[in-house]
């Protein structure tokens, strides 16, 4: 039997990533969208974050766009690569259409939570409260398969949670930067969401 060759390999490769064809192109262009929003610096994350007095004022957009903008590259950076990982892991567990109903109550979600349960929060920016409830979401469809990584994914899930709700944000993280409560919404909105569809009964 002939090995497979390199470009089978590769193939062979982002597709157990959830990276081939159309899905690759949609997360490289999500993925260099998060970079690129940064460019505008320190202008463009006063535009664009949550910021509690100016949703008073009226400025709505920033409900969706506070989840876009990031402190810098580096946190930028950090919420990228923890998309591709959950890409990696779940991109194939709902429809697209699943998937917007996900982010979309996500972001809804941490939104609420902001305004209604923390309301000493200011301002807020970065996507892990919305990678949080994609975690959640995709846990969920591995657990509702009862496949063994499911159990582990929730474990690792309400352990960080419960961590972050008790004595704070994990080492090696940003410290007094990182709003926990951010992701204590995203996670509970996302399996809100993953209890209102049915993930699919096998990965394709």
């Amino acid at each position: 039997m002939n090995a497979p060759r390199p470009r089978e390999r590769l193939l062979r490769l982002a597709k157990s990533l959830n990276c081939d064809g159309r899905r690759g192109l949609l997360l490289l262009s999500v993925c260099v969208g998060l970079l690129l929003i940064q460019c505008g610096g320190a202008t463009a994350q006063r535009a664009l974050r949550y910021d509690r007095d100016a949703l008073a004022a009226g400025q709505w957009w920033r409900l969706l766009t506070g989840h876009l903008i990031h402190l810098g590259f580096e946190h930028a950076v950090l919420d990228v690569a923890g998309l591709a990982l959950m890409w990696a892991l779940f991109a194939r567990d709902y429809s697209a259409r699943g998937w917007f109903m996900i982010i979309g109550l996500s972001i809804l979600g941490i939104d609420a939570g902001l305004w209604l349960l923390s309301s000493t929060t200011q301002w807020y920016v970065g996507s892990s409260g919305v990678l949080h409830g994609v975690l959640a979401a995709g846990t969920c469809a591995h657990l509702r398969r009862r496949e063994a990584d499911g159990w582990v994914l929730a474990l690792l899930l309400i352990g960080k949670l419960l961590y972050e709700q008790t004595l704070g944000p994990l080492p090696l993280t940003s410290g007094g930067a990182v709003i926990v409560d951010a992701h204590l919404y995203g996670a509970a909105a996302g399996a809100v969401a993953a209890l209102l569809l049915r993930g699919r009964p096998k990965p394709v």
